[in-house]
């Protein structure tokens, strides 16, 4: 996978422009490379393996002094703990479930700080894209969502889901804007020339 190039981010802000031609909402897309740096799992995982160090040791058969089991421990947890912390390793030792809960989070709160409950109409539309953790979400403000079903967005993050584990997210963020776009223009249609909130890729 990779991060929408500099020169790709044009054809996502024409794609903005179009869809909000059509509907008073306001969209907004966030892409994040990853949702967390998840520092403290490479520590956790080392620090569980040289727990395990005396046991092992025991079971091998080995005749070694407490001291030597101490600093056997101190070796291992050092050496993994480094180890770990290459990121192809890392982030497979990241459980889904604290991968899918960190890019919720990180979602919500790009919600608020790009102030889209602030919105005149409360029409704010938040698209979410965790690259690392191939996870999209769509979040809608309350004048949206009276009109709009979860379920109808979960049709437009399924497709975007899979052309993200493809590596495709750009034409898959274009085509996750194009089809958001119809979706509000059916239920907000435009009623007034405006845009109060950026209309560029927001990348984290």
């Amino acid at each position: 996978m990779g991060l929408i190039r500099v020169e790709e981010l044009e054809a996502v802000s024409n794609a903005i422009n179009q869809a909000e031609m059509h509907t008073d909402a306001e969209l907004v897309t966030v892409l994040a490379r990853q949702a967390d740096d998840y520092r403290y799992i490479p520590t956790l995982w080392a620090a569980v393996v040289a727990l395990l160090v005396p046991g092992l040791v025991w079971l091998t058969g080995l005749w070694l002094n407490v001291l030597d089991v101490l600093w056997l421990q101190l070796v291992v947890f050092a050496v993994l703990a480094m180890l770990f912390r290459l990121p192809w390793l890392m982030f497979r030792l990241v459980p889904a479930p604290v991968r899918r809960w960190r890019a919720a989070n990180l979602a919500r709160y790009q919600f608020l700080e790009n102030n889209l409950h602030h919105t005149k109409q409360s029409c704010g539309v938040l698209i979410f894209i965790a690259e690392a953790e191939r996870y999209v979400e769509i979040i809608a403000d309350q004048g949206i969502a009276q009109h709009v079903s979860q379920d109808q967005w979960q049709v437009i993050v399924a497709k975007f889901t899979a052309q993200v584990a493809k590596g495709d997210t750009q034409q898959g963020l274009i085509e996750c804007i194009n089809s958001c776009g119809e979706l509000l223009a059916q239920y907000a249609p435009a009623t007034s020339q405006k845009n109060e909130l950026p209309n560029h890729l927001v990348l984290i």
